[in-house]
């Protein structure tokens, strides 16, 4: 019964849809590359699904040529030249519409030192934080967080629990970037919050059958438990939700995006970053809430497509 209702959700776009035939972007030159790829072959066939004329456009350097014909694009790229503003600068040079966040937006976004100035100004809570260059000794109490300020996926993260794991994690985290975020540790639950054109879908609650959602929870292992709606307390997930609409104006997204958080055991939340072009993949979350709101993959990629445009910030 699931298979045949999933098969009843493909439908042909609507007379008042503005593009029929459209590109995907995927690939890039970032550590994403491959994630980016599983993402832009669901979305072309999500697309496809849904009845438009879908083209995927391979990226593999820091250049664009859309095709002739292409009347808009859907940017599946993932990490620097997809997900940082210069992808979306050149298509606004082109005059090409394009989904998701304008070009200084995605540049916020993207860069989680840039983020979370913006929030801490917008008065949002997010974990302590500081940045450090190659050897410096770590600002924070243990334990702290390193990311890479730029990249996403969870590549480059460690939870350092003392000053013996400092220097390793550091270091590796510092061979994506000259400076590495620190940020205070919050112990508690993992919970994520998607937005598609302002609407907010269900939170969503992450939990790896160990450690932390490293880059193998997300995309290796088969184990991740994706509990959606997320088990917590009716006044947390609309406290939540209501935080991930903030993040997401805060920082001037428009279209699509996903926020991460994590909730003590005091239901206290705490901001992590904001993913401005999150993930498409069987396994991805943006989906997976879309579909609890009742909204099948078909449809997702189509409202996303409708909301493809020109001259945003």
């Amino acid at each position: 019964m699931a298979a045949l209702a999933a098969e009843q959700t493909v439908f042909r776009v609507k007379p008042t849809s503005p593009f029929s035939r459209v590109g995907v972007l995927m690939g890039g030159t970032s550590a994403e590359r491959g994630v980016s790829l599983r993402s832009g072959a669901s979305v072309a066939k999500g697309l496809t699904d849904a009845g438009y004329q879908v083209e995927s456009l391979i990226i593999d350097s820091a250049e664009l040529v859309v095709p002739d014909g292409i009347e808009a694009v859907f940017i599946a790229l993932h990490g620097a030249f997809g997900e940082d503003g210069q992808i979306q600068r050149m298509l606004e040079e082109q005059k090409i519409p394009y989904t998701g966040s304008g070009p200084e937006a995605s540049r916020r976004a993207f860069d989680k030192m840039l983020s979370k100035e913006i929030f801490t100004r917008a008065g949002l809570p997010t974990p302590q934080y500081a940045i450090v260059k190659r050897g410096e000794a770590c600002p924070l109490p243990f334990p702290v967080v390193t990311k890479p300020v730029r990249e996403g996926s969870s590549i480059g993260i460690h939870i350092v629990s003392d000053g013996d794991d400092w220097k390793a994690s550091v270091e590796d985290t510092l061979r994506y970037g000259e400076a590495a975020l620190v940020e205070r540790y919050i112990p508690g639950r993992e919970l994520t919050v998607g937005l598609v054109c302002d609407q907010v879908l269900p939170v969503i609650e992450i939990a790896p059958a160990e450690g932390y959602y490293n880059y193998d929870a997300k995309y290796q292992r088969k184990d991740t438990r994706y509990i959606v709606p997320a088990d917590i307390p009716a006044d947390a997930a609309a406290r939540c939700r209501d935080l991930a609409a903030a993040t997401f104006h805060a920082l001037g997204c428009c279209g699509l995006s996903r926020v991460d958080f994590r909730m003590t055991s005091d239901s206290d939340l705490y901001i992590l970053e904001n993913n401005s072009i999150p993930g498409f993949t069987e396994s991805s979350l943006l989906p997976k809430a879309a579909r609890a709101a009742g909204m099948e993959f078909p449809e997702l990629c189509d409202r996303i497509m409708r909301s493809a445009g020109l001259n945003k910030i």
